[in-house]
């Protein structure tokens, strides 16, 4: 797998860095409902049905809270990142594999920056790492959003054409290729990571690698000088 050309390496955060069978994001999901449950007095099954509708009409559930009722983000992102990462550790195969990739490093996530940095901590990859893009610096515009890609790219003053990005939903990989990155989506058996309403038909156009486990892949890709 030739990577000869690239030079901006873009990393989705939750299960993509770290592994999605791990007991991380689903943390995330339990707070978003219970955040949802307290803000309107919804039983649970309420509570999940209407985070979901969020997430499929908005790209994310902060980005429909915001609209929809004018949510003050800063609290939302407060609660929902507040999880247990004990069973996070260094990561060494991860630390090996970014370490010698050529160029820039960035993390490309549409949570915190906070949240980034206490992941990326944990698996001992924060220092592979030159930026954070993450829902802030977004301004609140979330993948699968294309300003959000584009300020990414203006960042780093580069052509998509040079730049890859690693993501675990195929959604958020439409945009990046649009923009001429080369797209690689880390596999797995969500149903949320294939596609939801309102994706290209042929989203599977958009995505030009498949990866099982970033680590593995990113060993195997042939890589230009650093």
């Amino acid at each position: 797998m030739n990577f000869r050309h690239i030079d901006t390496w873009l990393f989705d955060l939750d299960n993509t860095l770290y592994d999605a069978n791990s007991g991380v994001f689903p943390q995330i999901d339990r707070n978003m409902k219970r955040f949802l449950m307290a803000e309107f007095d919804l039983p649970e099954d309420a509570a999940h049905a209407y985070q979901k509708e969020l997430y499929r009409d908005y790209g994310t559930t902060l980005s429909g809270l915001m609209t929809r009722h004018s949510l003050d983000p800063a609290r939302f992102l407060h609660h929902v990142h507040d999880i247990d990462l004990a069973e996070l550790g260094p990561d060494l195969r991860l630390i090996a594999a970014l370490k010698r990739l050529p160029g820039r490093k960035a993390i490309f996530t549409n949570a915190s920056a906070r949240h980034a940095e206490n992941v990326a901590g944990k698996l001992g990859i924060l220092d592979q790492f030159d930026a954070i893009f993450d829902i802030v610096s977004a301004d609140y515009r979330p993948k699968p959003d294309i300003s959000a890609y584009e300020k990414t790219l203006q960042h780093y003053a580069v052509d998509g054409r040079r730049a890859a990005m690693f993501e675990d939903l195929k959604r958020n990989l439409v945009p990046a290729a649009a923009l001429g990155m080369t797209t690689v989506w880390i596999a797995n058996e969500a149903g949320w990571s294939h596609g939801d309403a309102g994706v290209p038909a042929d989203i599977d156009d958009h995505v030009h690698h498949v990866a099982g486990a970033l680590s593995d892949f990113l060993h195997d890709i042939e890589i230009g000088d650093a």
